[in-house]
C-alpha cells in the first residue's frame, strides 16, 4: 500500500478517447487493465472526466468551415478545434466500461463552461479557473501525485505540468498513458514535463 500522501490520479480514461471513440487515442483501451491493478495500492484515487456541452467552443462544429485539429484563437490563447467528444450525458463521456471506477474517492469533471477548454485536472485552459482538485488534494495531506491516463500529450501532461508548478512532486507512469502526437505535441510534452520537474516512467 503506498503511503497516504500519494495519490493516484486517472486522468479521461472515456470510450471517446478509447478505439471506436470520437476522439480515439490508438491503444487508449490497453491501459485500462493494468490501471485497474494499480489502484488497491493507493489510499487517495482520483478520476478525471473531460464533460463537454454540445456546443463547445473547442469543438470544430462551432466554428463554420472549420477543419477537426484546426488551430483558432480564444481569449485565453491558442486553442485546438476538436472532432465533438465526451459530450455531457453521452457514451462517449463515459469512462469505459472495464474501468473500475467504483475505486474513485472523487471524480472531477472539467470543460463544462461552453467558452473555454480544460485539459487539466487541476485548471481551466486560462491557467486560472481552478478545477477544486488542488483544495481537496491538500486537506488529504498529499503532496505525491502519480498520473495514468490520456492523452499523454494533452490532459496528461498539462495535468503533470500543474501539479509540478503548485509543488506536488509529480510521477507520470508513461506505459499506461497514451499519445495523441499531434504534429509533435508528444515530444513537446515531454520536454515541458521534464522541464518542470516531472518524472517520467
Amino acid at each position: 500500500m503506498r503511503p497516504a500522501n500519494e495519490a493516484l490520479i486517472v486522468i479521461d480514461v472515456q470510450n471517446d478517447f478509447c478505439p471506436g471513440g470520437a476522439l480515439a487515442v490508438a491503444g487508449g483501451d490497453d491501459i485500462v487493465a493494468p490501471i485497474n491493478a494499480l489502484l488497491d495500492d493507493y489510499q487517495v484515487r482520483v478520476f478525471t472526466q473531460d464533460w463537454h456541452p454540445a456546443d463547445h467552443l473547442s469543438f470544430a462544429s462551432e466554428h463554420p468551415g472549420a477543419e477537426p485539429y484546426s488551430m483558432t484563437e480564444m481569449p485565453y490563447g491558442p486553442q485546438v478545434l476538436w472532432p465533438d467528444h465526451c459530450v455531457i450525458g453521452s457514451q462517449g463521456a463515459a469512462f469505459h466500461p472495464g474501468l473500475r471506477t467504483d475505486a474513485a474517492d472523487l471524480i472531477i469533471r472539467k470543460g463544462f463552461r461552453r467558452g473555454i477548454d480544460s485539459y487539466s485536472a487541476f485548471f481551466e485552459n486560462d491557467h486560472e479557473t481552478p478545477t477544486g482538485l488542488e483544495g481537496y488534494l491538500r486537506t488529504r495531506g498529499v503532496d505525491r501525485l502519480v498520473m495514468v491516463g490520456l492523452a499523454t500529450d494533452f490532459c496528461v501532461n498539462y495535468s503533470a505540468v500543474d501539479a509540478a508548478n503548485l509543488g506536488y512532486r509529480v510521477n507520470v507512469i508513461e506505459s499506461l498513458t497514451r499519445a495523441i502526437d499531434l504534429d509533435g505535441s508528444l515530444d513537446a510534452a515531454r520536454r515541458g514535463m521534464a522541464a518542470a520537474g516531472v518524472t517520467l516512467d
